[in-house]
């Protein structure tokens, strides 16, 4: 797999944040290697996030047709202005 390269142009607060994480005083050497972090912590969370909804939404999947009941759009928002 050939290395690409992507080139960002950070300015104002942005840069500032960079500037804190790298050097001596941050945890990555490198602007490269924190955005770098930044990304595969993005992936981690997605992944996570679509393990959570899968988990939540398997026990509707694997109900019988008669387990569900029907409700009406009424229904739902008197339920959720009710909490």
């Amino acid at each position: 797999m050939a290395s690409e390269s992507i080139h960002v142009r950070v300015t104002g607060p942005l840069q500032d944040h960079v500037q804190q994480q790298i050097g001596q005083d941050g945890l990555y050497e490198n602007a490269s290697e924190y955005i770098r972090a930044l990304i595969r912590r993005d992936l981690q969370s997605r992944t996570e996030a679509w393990d959570w909804l899968q988990k939540k939404l398997e026990p509707g999947l694997r109900a019988d047709e008669n387990e569900f009941v029907a409700v009406s759009a009424e229904d739902v928002i008197r339920r959720n202005t009710s909490r």
